[in-house]
């Protein structure tokens, strides 16, 4: 295969992108990204290319003509980008490079990031979603998700290349950049103060793992991908030995206001997901690409909590 990777300079990007240096069946991957990979690559090879900048975009995915595209590029708001950035910059990456690359006429399959946010929280709606619930989106970043899905997903019916939509849980880590995982390490986290709903979380090495093997195998069609189990605001707090802060109605805007002052912004997805949870039946998944071991919500949670040991250097004068 010959695949296109974009957003390879994130964390998760580039670790889908080392997975596919390691598969035999892959000949050659390129990627794109408007920041370099922080990680070693050996194959691969990355082109700086902002999504924003659509010209040379399409014309780079159209010299390249890739049979398969893992498409990375869907921006999380106060992951890596500001709200509107995030949004235009998906909205580019996906018409963009999709498009282009179903133009060429070689494209077989895709692999396409998605979240559990196309879902949505209202009341009514199942609170254990399964790939056939209703969608529906209530943040920005949710919209952004069903967006990508429908572009994807339209382009492949049209063009009849199969479209793996992977509908991830929240992706956190010690070192992922995550708007959750800010918050949650901030030294007092607000939590709901008569709710504790809960959430699932997912490992971004099991986030790229689920993107390689859907699109290896050529999978159709949406997937939940969730960590086994699930926690509360209040628990992760706690196990982080964070201070928990009660708050409730128009308490909410004033604690994302405290949160962003002290470098944790909150967008609205995330707002959801403290005040009403998030979670989905990700059992699918496990029967239609064979995937196991799937690091736990708690295992997730407890990592993102864990730094590095921090070595003092001796001053160069003693050191000369």
């Amino acid at each position: 295969m010959r695949v296109l990777v974009t957003g390879m300079g994130g964390a998760l990007g580039t670790r889908v992108t080392q997975l596919l240096e390691e598969r035999s069946e892959v000949a050659e991957i390129v990627g794109v990204d408007f920041v370099p990979p922080r990680r070693r690559l050996h194959r691969a090879e990355f082109h700086r290319i902002d999504p924003a900048d659509r010209e040379k975009l399409v014309a780079f995915v159209t010299d390249f003509a890739p049979d398969a595209v893992a498409h990375v590029g869907v921006y999380e708001p106060h992951a890596r980008s500001t709200p509107r950035e995030a949004m235009q910059r998906t909205q580019a990456a996906t018409v963009g490079t999709i498009g282009a690359a179903a133009r060429t006429g070689k494209l077989e399959r895709v692999a396409a990031r998605s979240g559990l946010e196309v879902y949505g929280r209202a009341r009514g709606l199942p609170a254990v979603p399964d790939e056939r619930s209703f969608l529906a989106p209530a943040s920005d970043y949710g919209r952004s998700c069903l967006e990508v899905e429908a572009v994807c997903r339209g382009l492949g019916r049209r063009d009849g290349f199969a479209v793996a939509t992977l509908r991830m849980a929240t992706v956190v880590g010690s070192h992922v950049p995550s708007p959750l995982g800010r918050l949650l390490r901030l030294p007092v986290v607000p939590v709901p103060a008569f709710a504790d709903p809960t959430f699932s979380l997912l490992h971004h090495e099991d986030a790229a793992r689920s993107m390689v093997a859907a699109l290896c195998e050529g999978h159709d069609g949406p997937l939940n991908v969730v960590g086994p189990g699930a926690t509360t605001p209040l628990q992760a707090a706690l196990l982080g030995s964070r201070i928990p802060c009660p708050v409730f109605g128009p308490g909410w805007p004033a604690a994302c206001r405290v949160a962003e002052l002290a470098g944790a912004p909150v967008p609205r997805h995330v707002v959801e997901l403290m005040q009403r949870g998030r979670t989905a039946d990700g059992n699918r998944i496990h029967d239609a690409l064979g995937l196991d071991g799937f690091r736990s919500t708690q295992e997730v949670c407890a990592e993102l909590y864990e730094w590095a040991t921090v070595t003092s250097l001796r001053a160069l004068e003693a050191v000369a």
